[in-house]
């Protein structure tokens, strides 16, 4: 059981969060780590809905990851669900650090689908880190419905997700390459091309599918030849 003293000693060791100095923050954020209290879960969640500093928001999830899951599962659930898109994001990416598959329920449609890019591409990692084994092919159809979206970095971080998942996302792209939208049958060929050639850079290989959506017109003819040489 903690103790009123131990609040209090967490309490001050937290304090340094507060500070408007981000060195601060990210001593604070590693001294947390380096010497796990439940009594800092709490806290940590909390700023990491509100840091606005990259590398101190990471150590945040580092600290995180140094408890036991069993502290901080149900926080990082709660914030997934939060209002706040940092809150959820953050969430989502301290779950994937930590790779516990009792997290697989949440995420859910609506998180892979999130308005917030950000958000979304959390989402899209988090889940091929998760999933289930046999509920692959399930997410690579959920993913493929987000082809075509967002800018150029966004469309990478959800080809990377789909080729991490291997062949099982194969038949995904492949109905995907036959859309109407040319943006997603575009994005659907290079995915298939850095499915099939990893070194495959992305630019190039997104610049000649657009060309070859382009050429083919309407019909998508020649698309299935062209996308995997």
């Amino acid at each position: 059981m903690t103790t009123v003293g131990q609040d209090r000693d967490a309490v001050s060791v937290l304090r340094g969060l507060e500070d408007g100095r981000p060195s601060v923050r990210l001593r604070t954020a590693l001294a947390a780590g380096a010497a796990p209290d439940p009594g800092f879960v709490d806290k940590l969640l909390e700023h990491c809905a509100i840091e606005s500093e990259f590398f101190v928001r990471d150590m945040l999830t580092w600290a995180l990851t140094r408890h036991p899951v069993s502290l901080t599962l149900p926080g990082l659930l709660r914030e997934v669900r939060a209002e706040r898109a940092q809150a959820r994001s953050q969430a989502l990416h301290t779950l994937s650090k930590i790779g516990d598959r009792q997290a697989w329920p949440a995420i859910t449609p609506a998180l892979l689908s999130d308005a917030d890019d950000e958000v979304a591409r959390t989402a899209w990692r988090a889940a091929v880190v998760l999933v289930p084994q046999g509920e692959e092919p399930a997410l690579a159809a959920a993913l493929a419905t987000q082809l075509g979206r967002g800018d150029r970095e966004t469309q990478l971080s959800l080809s990377q997700a789909l080729v991490a998942l291997g062949e099982v996302g194969a038949p995904a792209l492949a109905a995907a390459a036959k859309a109407n939208d040319p943006g997603v049958r575009a994005h659907a060929l290079v995915t298939r091309r850095l499915l099939h050639d990893p070194d495959a850079g992305f630019g190039p290989a997104i610049e000649e599918a657009k060309r070859i959506v382009a050429l083919a017109g309407a019909s998508g003819a020649g698309e299935e030849n062209h996308a995997d040489r």
